[in-house]
């Protein structure tokens, strides 16, 4: 019973994965978190794949020792880099990974036009090529590396007239023909949704892995009998490499933020 008190660990390489923390809290609301954030070494998607999976499970050996019952991997690019070997290290702990939100987008409507939004290493790890290769015959895909999109939601700027143009300029080459669905590949990206939409169209449907990955880690646990009994609301506490107040100050502000995606 005590194991299942203790805290699901979130771990991204920066603030983008409290879009999935947001999702479990969400669900679960009794469980008690812990998220760790690695802005110090953001942005993971343009480093090499050794030094992803160097961080990654750096981090995640902290959080395992910080008493953590299961780890959400809320990374697309550390997912694609390391979750494999993370199961196999710890065949005996629940470790969640996220990837992009492809087949509701494909399964949406009749052969939709897909939008997917990610990092470079998201875009090109061998984990998406194999989703794409699942899909593509029921849909057409767009993958689009986004270069420096993070770093806006890193900085706390997700609204303005600099976000705008640089998602204009990244997103108009796709508005003819029309898109039918965009996928946020990215735990940052669901913050700026709302720019998204308007340079896209509202009609254009937006789809995030944060959900699905809170859905399959209230799973996972109750296979593993680690969900928590109690029925009072949980924790959540805030950790980050930089150690600086403003970063804690920001995830506190994007988890309580009401913006979803739908």
């Amino acid at each position: 019973m005590e194991d299942a008190r203790r805290p699901i660990a979130v771990f991204d390489s920066g603030v983008g994965g409290v879009s999935v923390l947001r999702a479990l809290v969400d669900l679960m609301p009794n469980e008690n978190y812990i998220y760790f954030g690695d802005s110090a070494h953001a942005p993971y998607g343009s480093k090499p794949l050794e030094d992803v999976r160097e961080l990654t499970e750096m981090h995640v050996t902290h959080l395992l020792e910080a008493g953590a019952k299961a780890v959400v991997v809320a990374c697309n690019t550390a997912t694609s880099a390391d979750i494999t070997i993370l199961r196999e290290r710890y065949p005996h702990i629940p470790m969640i990974g996220i990837e992009p939100a492809l087949k509701p987008a494909v399964l949406s409507k009749s052969n939709p036009r897909v939008l997917v939004m990610g990092t470079a290493m998201t875009i090109r790890q061998e984990k998406f090529r194999k989703l794409l290769n699942m899909y593509e015959g029921q849909a057409v895909i767009y993958p689009l590396s986004c270069p420096g999109l993070m770093e806006f939601v890193e900085r706390g700027e997700l609204s303005g007239r600099a976000l705008y143009e640089f998602l204009e300029k990244l997103l108009t080459p796709y508005k003819e023909p029309v898109l039918d669905c965009v996928v946020l590949g990215c735990t940052h990206y669901p913050f700026v949704t709302d720019t998204i939409r308007q340079i896209l169209g509202s009609k254009v449907a937006v789809f995030e892995g944060g959900p699905g990955t809170a859905r399959e880690t209230r799973r996972r646990l109750q296979q593993a009998g680690l969900l928590n009994p109690s029925s009072k609301k949980g924790t959540v506490r805030f950790e980050n490499s930089l150690n600086m107040p403003e970063k804690i100050r920001l995830c506190r502000m994007l988890l309580d933020s009401k913006e979803n995606v739908k």
